[in-house]
Order: C-alpha cells, then structure tokens, then sequence
C-alpha cells in the first residue's frame, strides 16, 4: 500500500470513478512508478520503481492498460476539468493543437507508418521515421498543458483495411467539438500552425470557437459579397470584389504600418513588431467562404520574413491575435519537456488499446500536483554560476513532485520527533537534488 501526500491522494482520487474496485488498486501504483522511474516509462520499469519488482502478479498491471475497462476520453474529460478550475477559471480558454511523431518499431505495432520526422528534417534535409502519429489539444497557459490526444493513422493504413481516411483536419475538427460538449458555456480560441488553415475547417469551428492561424501570402481575399437587388435572377453570390493578396500589400511603399509591442515572443523578451490589418473574405473554388481579419506582420530589423495570420473572429484586436498566436510556441517546448523527461517514445506496449491509454502524457498531472506548492510558497530554484533561472521549469515541477513522493515512500513522518539524525540535512537535500533531477 502506498503512502501518499493527502493532495496527490485527492487529486487521484478524482479518476477512481472511472474504474472498478479491482482495477483502481493497481492504478496508483502505476501512476506514481511512471512519476519517479527516472529512464523508460514501461511497466516493469514502474515496478521495479516502486519496489515491486518480485511480485508475481505483474501481469495484474498490465492489464489495466491492454484488457480493463475503463474510458480514456473520461480521464481526458476529468482532467481538462481539473486543469480549467485550476488555471483558467475566467476568461477564454487557449487551446493549442499540434501533431507529433512517436517513433516507435515492431511488427506488431499495426497502426505504426512512415511520416517526415519533424525534429530531425529541416527545410534542406528530409527525414523519415517510422511511428504514430498523434493529433495533441492543449490548454495554453504558461506551459501548454496536453488532456486529449488522438492517434492519426495513414492514408495506407485506412486503405488496407477498407476504411475512409480521416485528414488532420478533421481530426482537429471532432476534438475541438468533443471540448465544446464538455464545456458549451465557455468560450474557446484554438491557435493553430499552417496545417490547420483549412476552409473547410474554419467553416465548421465558426459557430463554436475562434481559430486563429498562419494566412498564405498568396491567399485569395474578396470583399464581402453585395446584397441582392429586388428581382435579381441567377444564385447569390459568395463574394464580393477580389482584394490585393498579402505579397502586393508587403511590397506597396505606400501601406500604412502600425507598430505594436508583444509582451512575451516566442517565449522571449517583449518584441517591437509592424503591423496591417482588415477583414475579408477568404474564398477558394468548391470551397465554403469564410470571412476572417488578416493580420500581415513584418519585422521593423528584418531578422524574419514577413508572414500573415487569420483570425475567425472579425472583432478581435491585432494585438490580441497576435498575442494568442505567439503562445504556440509553449506547445513545441510541452513536446521536447514530454521527450526529455516524461519518457515519450519509450512505451514498448503494442496492443491498440493499451497504446491509446499509454502515451497521453503526464505532464498535465505532474503540473497539476506541483502547483499547490509552487503557489504557496516557492521553494527556491537551483541555480549555477553560469545560469541565473528566474521561474520555474518543468524540470523543476517534476523534481518537486519526485521529491515529495520519494519523502512519503521512503522516508515516512515519525511520531516522535527525537529520532537521531544519521544522514547529514546538507548531503540528504545533494542526493535527492541528483535523484529527482534524473531524466
């Protein structure tokens, strides 16, 4: 029986609806091993973690992941709850979609295929790697936290087996909804790179969420279509006049620019930027037209190309989109944190089901039970001669959680408070530094 925290037993606690008696007691035991297992997140790893290694019944605990019944897309209700009364309990919920390449291999890994690896391609070399693919929806706020994850498939693989393909874009399209099941009350804006800059996608999120995304500079932009006289015969039209694309408004010398200041770019320091922005209509043949606001952005320095963003919200202020977009970059530092340290890409199950309920990271969990602490009172940061941190990192909030789930397993309360101490305070604090900032 594990001795835990009182705040991580509630916390936990609130996912013990969707599972049996039977299974539940298995449950904490895998989620605390995968917390503190410092290489591969596999169960036997967790095992051997938590000091289980000798037990006969390990098999018990694998079949909570490839045989149990229990909903995954309940855990990811549950802690999107979790997440929105703890971080964004006013306001607009961010949300972030991405997609990212599990690079795994083996026969029996149906769902597995070939994709250009994002990490290791650049514009000049290709790379490609065999995996799964993973559509990600995350809630924006200082790290972009993951709760709903969908597996992706290949054209090939919807073709062997006789089933319709289903696009990113439609992915994208049935967990964003699915979010607005789980919360009609709440507004959503979803920040999007340039794969989800799809007209029929912006047409059907329209009614439910802001979407904001990258604008081809060559997109095709109309003014609004006319009202219709009295009498007029032949179908309404869609638009209106063709407008100037976004290549012709950079190179005019005479576009008025405004100068805006962003507060946090891409996760740096506050950054000058120039800007124009209206509303159109943005219409392709065979397509649904949506009415967007462009934003075109260059840089005052010339250090990057200019680029253009949509917005499905007509009203939105320039700054506003732009502030909402920069924060897709939290999403890309969420993914290298997952790889680096929450053991992405190091799951060796190969069962469908048990695939689908291994790799939802914990991320979210992890920042989650560190967030008492870190709101009560900060404990200080490490720090080195060569590099001052200023706020905490993910790095930091796992070796918090690592560190109070090591104190209760290992080194439970005494009742009586004389008990003499063996290990010096200063090395005990070194060897748990070491310990709980292990990959």
């Amino acid at each position: 029986m594990l001795t835990l925290p009182d705040d991580m037993v509630a916390l936990l606690a609130s996912f013990a609806p969707l599972f049996s008696r039977r299974v539940w007691r298995y449950v904490p035991v895998l989620v605390v091993g995968a917390l503190l297992a410092p290489s591969r997140r596999m169960v036997s790893t967790v095992l051997r973690t938590v000091g289980l290694g000798a037990s006969r019944h390990f098999q018990n605990y694998h079949r909570v992941l490839s045989r149990a019944v229990w909903s995954s897309l309940g855990a990811s209700r549950i802690l999107l709850g979790l997440l929105v009364t703890t971080f964004a309990a006013e306001g607009p919920l961010v949300l972030g979609i991405d997609e990212t390449i599990e690079r795994r291999r083996g026969r029996k890994i149906a769902v597995a295929g070939i994709y250009r690896d994002p990490v290791r391609s650049s514009r000049g070399h290709f790379v490609k790697v065999n995996g799964l693919r993973w559509v990600w929806l995350m809630l924006l706020r200082v790290w972009a936290l993951p709760f709903l994850t969908a597996l992706a498939p290949s054209a090939r693989y919807a073709r062997e087996r006789g089933r319709r393909h289903k696009s990113l874009t439609v992915w994208a399209r049935q967990l964003l909804r699915q979010v607005h099941r789980w919360l009609p009350e709440r507004s959503l804006v979803l920040v999007a790179d340039s794969t989800y800059a799809a007209l029929d996608l912006l047409a059907a999120l329209r009614p439910v969420a802001t979407v904001v995304t990258r604008l081809r500079l060559d997109a095709q932009l109309f003014d609004p279509a006319p009202a219709r006289t009295p009498h007029q015969r032949g179908r309404p039209r869609l638009v209106g006049q063709r407008l100037p694309t976004m290549e012709r408004r950079n190179a005019d010398p005479g576009t008025a620019w405004t100068r805006v200041t962003i507060a946090h770019w891409y996760g740096r320091q506050a950054r000058e930027v120039e800007v124009i922005s209206q509303t159109a209509v943005w219409y392709h043949t065979g397509l649904p037209p949506v009415p967007i606001r462009w934003v075109l952005i260059r840089d005052p320095h010339g250090q990057f190309p200019t680029q253009a963003l949509l917005c499905t919200e007509l009203h939105a202020a320039p700054d506003q989109i732009l502030a909402w977009f920069v924060q897709r970059w939290q999403l890309e530092v969420t993914f290298h944190a997952m790889r680096a340290h929450v053991g992405l890409e190091t799951q060796r199950q190969w069962t469908p089901l048990a695939i689908a309920r291994t790799t939802p990271a914990l991320f979210s969990l992890v920042t989650l039970l560190a967030h008492p602490a870190f709101s009560r009172t900060p404990p200080p940061l490490p720090q080195t001669a060569w590099y001052v941190k200023a706020l905490p990192t993910f790095a930091d909030a796992l070796a918090l959680v690592r560190r109070r789930l090591r104190a209760s397993l290992l080194f439970p309360p005494s009742a009586s408070a004389l008990d003499p101490e063996k290990i010096p305070g200063t090395l005990l604090d070194h060897l748990c530094h070491l310990l709980c900032y292990a990959a």
